[in-house]
């Protein structure tokens, strides 16, 4: 098979895995442009709104709207950036976080239940298929996802 067949046959499996999971997001009780702003900010923040605009692909006056929103429900605020006083830096609040984690928990959950059958042998080829589009594509290293860390299995995140 050559790299261009898996790069198609990835690109579909991606595409149908975050269309099952996003399925979830309807009961975070937000859009599905708010979480994801979210996400960034969570993941990424503090942040100025172009960097978020950029990251998220829209235009600064998107963000805005999205920002204004996320901010009026107390997900994220905004703060004076120090090193531009002409921007503001905007960061994740505490129930920012939660809502965030929920959200995320519902969608690994969802992926966990339609992987609940794959045999150990899948599993692990899973993983490390996993590790692998993590070391070529995030942002940010891989890590188990903290309300999995606790856990006796350190089981990571899907």
């Amino acid at each position: 098979m050559s790299t261009t067949e898996v790069a198609d046959l990835l690109h579909s499996a991606a595409i149908h895995l975050l269309r099952r999971a996003a399925e979830e997001d309807a009961a975070a009780g937000i859009t599905r442009a708010r979480l994801s702003a979210l996400s960034v900010v969570v993941f990424r923040g503090p942040l100025t709104l172009t960097a978020l605009a950029q990251a998220e692909g829209v235009r600064p006056a998107t963000m805005t709207r999205i920002v204004a929103a996320l901010e009026e429900t107390g997900l994220i605020r905004r703060e004076p950036n120090a090193a531009d006083g002409r921007s503001v830096l905007i960061s994740k609040t505490d129930e920012g976080d939660r809502m965030l984690a929920r959200a995320r928990g519902r969608r690994i959950d969802a992926i966990g239940s339609r992987l609940a059958n794959v045999s150990d042998e899948d599993l692990a080829v899973l993983r490390r298929a996993a590790e692998l589009l993590e070391e070529r594509f995030a942002l940010r290293p891989w890590r188990p996802a903290a309300r999995f860390e606790a856990t006796a299995g350190g089981t990571p995140e899907a």
